[in-house]
């Protein structure tokens, strides 16, 4: 038998403690409401964790055009395709309201992801699930109506189907916003944003509130 004390003991890993701290390679980067984050064409040397807040995902096109393709939420990654060894940012990502976001460097990603299964595990959980739901996304635009798409984007802001409590107020988002989204018009989302608000789906009440009603509108064939 070893004597008391000789055994090493494992350190623990906490991977949503890593998440939550400062440290070698990473720093929290509070950001207020319409502060970019980073530009498309910035140099990708950094991913990035949501503490709070809400981030836009922007594109803009060779001919000036911006479309928003995404809004992300507490707990989400962003910037991710550094680790992938993607050179420059194809993305825009700016705050839509007050953020707290911790900025890791690419060097000391790799060094833990390679260290730290814990934070593999919830870091490959967090890509798979993003890669399912750009599917979902793909399957929306090709086979969907535009108003199922933009009920789905709606629950998906109000974080319907998420682990955890939905949010009962979505941030506010202009209806060309969500146009852009969803690939119609305006005066499209505006027709249906009534509808839903008459059917009693969402109201307006200091902001958007997303009821788990507007469901069926996305499972109604």
């Amino acid at each position: 038998m070893g004597q008391p004390g000789t055994t090493k003991k494992r350190r623990n890993f906490d991977a949503h403690a890593f998440l939550a701290t400062i440290g070698e390679g990473r720093k929290f980067v509070l950001f207020p409401k319409k502060q970019g984050i980073f530009a498309q064409g910035d140099a990708a040397n950094a991913v990035f964790y949501i503490q709070t807040g809400k981030v836009r995902l922007t594109v803009v096109s060779k001919t000036g055009k911006e479309a928003t393709i995404g809004i992300l939420g507490e707990g989400d990654f962003f910037g991710e395709a550094c680790m992938v060894g993607q050179p420059l940012r194809m993305l825009t990502a700016s705050a839509m309201t007050d953020c707290a976001i911790l900025r890791i460097e690419k060097k000391a990603m790799m060094k833990v992801l390679h260290r730290e299964h814990e934070l593999s595990d919830v870091f490959v959980a967090y890509l798979l699930g993003k890669n399912i739901r750009y599917e979902e996304d793909l399957v929306d635009q090709l086979f969907n109506s535009s108003e199922k798409r933009l009920a789905r984007i709606l629950l998906l802001l109000a974080h319907f189907g998420k682990e955890g409590k939905p949010e009962s107020v979505v941030p506010k988002i202009s209806q060309e916003m969500l146009a852009e989204m969803i690939g119609t018009t305006r005066s499209r989302v505006s027709f249906f944003m009534n509808r839903f608000r008459k059917l009693g789906f969402i109201h307006y009440n200091g902001g958007l509130q997303v009821h788990s009603s507007l469901l069926n509108v996305v499972l109604h064939d």
